[in-house]
């Protein structure tokens, strides 16, 4: 049985930083597959920034996106995750990540109590009502969209694979990719699936992949870990169904 294929369906720079952090945790495929199934695009200007006093990325995809229109620099700036504040560093800016999901980077904010109004850039679909909720602990918070998030279908050579009988690794990082995913289905080939969390793994639920696992903590090394486990299962698995 050939080795397992990775399958990727973030954007293309977000896919290729994931498969280049993914070498750190020994992963290294002979086939890597990136087939996004959400086209980013940004938005040409950001809103009027003179009475915010911070800024808010759920994505690093936000961060380009402020970069790219332009964006002023704010002391206080504070991430999801730490691969958001690794790109908001690139920016110039001086991140501090709540490394985890939108509860807590909520809750890391709600503690620290900066100066307010702070301002959450984000893509046109956002989970976790951090403008709102933040606004309801007292701490006024706006939200602005900097991009769109187009879904696109599955690449010809990504359907061909998940046709086939070889088995596929494929981590997950929002329900709606995850969604996007799962309309596709079903597939014929073994699937070994990593969810970000439980509500990403929920519509991947029916494919019937011989693994899904979720992460044991709603961020990229979690993720990593667990698509490690899944390679390593798979390879295993996959070698004993054929008498290798």
């Amino acid at each position: 049985m050939p080795a397992p294929i990775l399958l990727l369906t973030r954007p293309e720079a977000a896919a290729q930083a994931f498969a280049e952090e993914l070498t750190s945790e020994g992963i290294r495929p002979e086939t890597c597959i990136v087939s996004p199934l959400i086209e980013i695009s940004f938005l040409p200007h950001v809103p009027r920034m003179d009475r915010y006093q911070g800024l808010i990325f759920t994505s690093a995809n936000g961060v380009a996106a402020y970069r790219a229109a332009g964006g002023p620099f704010r002391e206080t700036c504070f991430t999801v995750g730490d691969a958001t504040a690794a790109a908001a560093r690139d920016a110039g800016l001086h991140p501090i990540s709540a490394d985890g999901a939108a509860s807590d980077l909520i809750a890391l904010i709600a503690e620290a109590k900066p100066a307010a109004p702070l301002l959450h850039l984000r893509g046109e679909h956002s989970r976790g009502a951090v403008a709102e909720t933040l606004s309801s602990a007292g701490i006024e918070t706006d939200s602005a969209v900097l991009y769109t998030q187009n879904l696109v279908p599955l690449s010809a050579e990504a359907r061909g694979f998940l046709a086939g009988a070889v088995p596929v690794v494929a981590p997950f990082f929002s329900p709606r990719t995850a969604r996007a995913f799962a309309e596709h289905g079903p597939f014929d080939a073994p699937l070994y699936l990593a969810a970000m969390s439980e509500a990403v793994a929920d519509p991947l639920a029916g494919l019937g992949a011989r693994a899904l696992e979720r992460a044991a903590h709603p961020n990229g090394t979690a993720l990593r870990r667990t698509v490690k486990g899944l390679w390593r299962k798979a390879q295993s698995l996959e070698g004993r169904d054929t008498g290798q």
